[in-house]
């Protein structure tokens, strides 16, 4: 079965709520309509602010009431307050809202995911020889540090068990193991042994048994690909997708606590559809 028709039975199978705080847009709109049609989760507009949202925000944070109601007037905010306040399972943003934004509305509301305390994204890359692999990160942290890199690595392999039923880290390098050196070379060393994953190994080790045996670096199995930088990991992609005919889903986010996803401002109801199906598996 293909990697979204296990998605979409999966999301079937267990229909989350999921709250569109953009429902006004024609896009989402229509996406939330096909959504229910399908029975791929129960979506829902935005509600009233009730005290619940307060409570979740006042928790979160340690704000005084007055400031948590002053934001919920702004809807990615009461949106992830619906999430915190148990009134959502999801929240889906992104279509007319930037990046930041959302992950600022998730992070205050919501909070990190137990452990991780770094927002981050991931793409999930289908190949055409059947390989589905986790490329992360590759749209949010620009030059992460040890402790952020940690921490992509750790909400990737949670991201990666919830969709691919697997988690298999590489902390990615110009080296493998201790063949070089360098700042970039050390601050992965230092972040795989800070997560407790596979790092520093070049992409062939980490992908072909033949080429890790050689090298003595792990199994050669790897399906999340954790990147040193965004650079890196923005670059690859791009190219995978242009040279080697892969499908990029995403960028999703990971790291929080529920399940958040931001959307393309360009972003087909397809789309749509297909990243809120993703969002819900991972819940």
């Amino acid at each position: 079965m293909e990697f979204l028709e296990k998605i979409y039975a999966a999301a079937k199978a267990r229909p989350r709520r999921v709250v569109f705080p953009e429902a006004e847009d024609a896009r989402v709109a229509e996406a939330m309509a096909q959504l229910a049609a399908e029975g791929l989760c129960e979506p829902l507009a935005l509600g009233a602010v009730s005290e619940a949202q307060v409570a979740a925000l006042v928790a979160a944070r340690g704000m005084k009431e007055a400031m948590a109601r002053r934001l919920l007037a702004k809807p990615l905010y009461r949106a992830a307050a619906m999430v915190a306040a148990g009134e959502a399972d999801a929240m889906v943003a992104g279509a007319d809202s930037p990046t930041r934004r959302v992950i600022e509305a998730a992070g205050m509301a919501i909070g990190p995911a137990a452990g991780v305390a770094t927002a981050s994204s991931f793409f999930v890359m289908l190949f055409p020889d059947g390989r589905d692999l986790i490329f992360a990160d590759c749209a949010v942290n620009v030059a992460p540090s040890v402790e952020e890199l940690a921490d992509i690595a750790r909400a990737s392999a949670a991201t990666a068990t919830a969709l691919l039923g697997r988690a298999d880290v590489a902390m990615l390098s110009f080296s493998t193991g201790t063949s070089g050196a360098g700042e970039s070379v050390e601050r992965v060393r230092a972040a795989a042994e800070l997560a407790g994953f596979l790092g520093p190994v070049q992409a062939d080790a980490a992908l072909n048994a033949a080429i890790a045996e050689k090298k003595g670096m792990g199994a050669g199995a790897a399906n999340v690909l954790v990147f040193p930088s965004l650079d890196a990991g923005n670059i690859a992609y791009k190219l995978c997708q242009e040279l080697g005919g892969a499908q990029a889903l995403g960028p999703f986010l990971q790291g929080f606590d529920k399940p958040v996803c931001d959307l393309s401002r360009g972003a087909t109801v397809a789309d749509i559809v297909a990243a809120t199906a993703v969002c819900c598996a991972m819940s």
